[in-house]
């Protein structure tokens, strides 16, 4: 273990309990979450158990290793793999005489740090308040207690200290809000969807390299960073295919496991991007070793969404670091977004996939049509509109059900 501690950051061990092979992987995360949060990992403690421990998570036991640890080695946080009860959080603390927080408000106090717009700082609050609400009775009053640093950061830091009829109030005036921003997001889709520009939603797990990918694809200076949630706010970016033709393409928030419920439902409009998404990049990092359980992570949460039955390109990121770069397949696509390896044939695939029912055919109305005409301007993009002495010449791209429609005005 490294001895050499920076004297500013909170000195952190992490408690798991060990219930399946998964746990293994996550315990490795909840380090990356922790360094991420700013705290410096000294320690890992895991007990292996059939089931967690409903008062002090641990056992008692291992609660007086715990204690012996954190007084020999002068922690200031301990950090808890799964999300605890109030009472929990209190047994423990009252035992050991540190702060503890759990997996869940520290992902939390990422996010605090991460949101820059007013949505994504609401999000985050409204989070932290239905986190916090049901642990009143047992944090007691005082949400900062042990004094402050990592779990007690954010928007609503300064009214998690106040009664719980506040919080409630508090609650609902930022639901109102953030419906109020929902209606404005729906009328965004909307627009796009009467422009007939497909959207494109790039998904994936954290830091698998999605911000990188969005820069790669639009030229963009979107914030990178090789840390765990380093984009919390969805970006949009309009994006030229081969054809000549244009996607509208958004960079979502990343998944992880055990993500807290109460984050999914703050950031549901946020995330229900990519359930409205024509085509979704699911951009998968090749090098990680626990692969499989982290798409499986992913497609879980597209499934919650209701978005998982979209059209899917599998974007298997960083195969440069491979010794043999695998072959294309289809929606099977091998890029390095850092080195900009495999970017043509992406672009080439989100082509094929989000222009696969759109068709930009020439037509021709007389003037006596007016109706027709005007059914395809509400309908479809209008590419180039030409008049003579009959009538309108126009090239637009359309759907199916409007090339069916209108198949009799069709002139190429």
């Amino acid at each position: 273990m490294d001895n050499k501690i920076d004297d500013s950051r909170e000195k952190a061990v992490l408690v798991g309990v060990i219930i399946n092979d998964d746990d293994n992987e996550s315990m490795d995360e909840l380090k990356e979450l922790a360094e991420t949060a700013g705290a410096e990992v000294v320690g890992i403690m895991t007990q292996s158990r059939s089931n967690i421990d409903r008062t002090s998570y641990i056992g008692k036991g291992k609660l007086i290793e715990l204690k012996q640890f954190v007084d020999n080695m002068d922690i200031d946080l301990v950090i808890a793999n799964d999300e605890l009860s109030g009472s929990q959080i209190k047994n423990i603390e009252e035992a050991i005489d540190r702060k503890v927080i759990d997996r869940t408000s520290l992902i939390l106090d990422i996010f605090a740090k991460r949101a820059k717009s007013a949505e994504g700082m609401l999000q985050v609050e409204l989070a932290q308040l239905r986190y916090r609400l049901p642990r009143l009775q047992g944090l007691g009053n005082d949400l900062s207690r042990l004094g402050g640093g990592i779990g007690t950061r954010g928007p609503g830091e300064t009214k998690l200290e106040t009664d719980r009829r506040y919080i409630r109030e508090r609650i609902k005036t930022i639901e109102r809000k953030l419906e109020d921003m929902k209606r404005h997001r729906e009328l965004l889709r909307g627009r796009r969807r009467k422009n007939k520009i497909p959207v494109v939603a790039i998904v994936g797990y954290t830091n698998a390299g999605k911000s990188t990918l969005m820069n790669a694809l639009t030229d963009s200076s979107v914030y990178v960073e090789d840390k765990l949630f380093a984009t919390l706010d969805p970006t949009a970016r309009k994006l030229e295919l081969p054809s000549g033709r244009d996607v509208i393409l958004i960079d979502t928030v990343g998944f992880i496991r055990k993500l807290p419920h109460d984050l999914v439902e703050a950031f549901k409009s946020t995330l229900e991007e990519s359930k409205y998404a024509d085509v979704l990049l699911h951009v998968i990092d090749i090098t990680s070793k626990d692969i499989k359980h982290k798409i499986e992570v992913v497609e879980n949460v597209l499934r919650d969404l209701e978005a998982i039955d979209k059209p899917i390109i599998n974007v298997y990121n960083k195969s440069d670091l491979l010794e043999k770069m695998p072959v294309n397949k289809d929606n099977e696509i091998y890029i390095s977004a850092k080195e900009m390896i495999g970017i043509d044939e992406l672009l080439k695939a989100i082509d094929n996939v989000a222009y696969k029912d759109l068709f930009v055919l020439d037509f021709y109305f007389p003037y006596n049509k007016n109706r027709e005409y005007l059914f395809l301007k509400r309908n479809s993009k209008i590419l180039k509109e030409e008049y003579d002495e009959k009538g309108i010449k126009i090239k637009a791209q359309v759907g199916a059900a409007e090339k069916n429609i209108l198949r009799d005005f069709i002139i190429s």
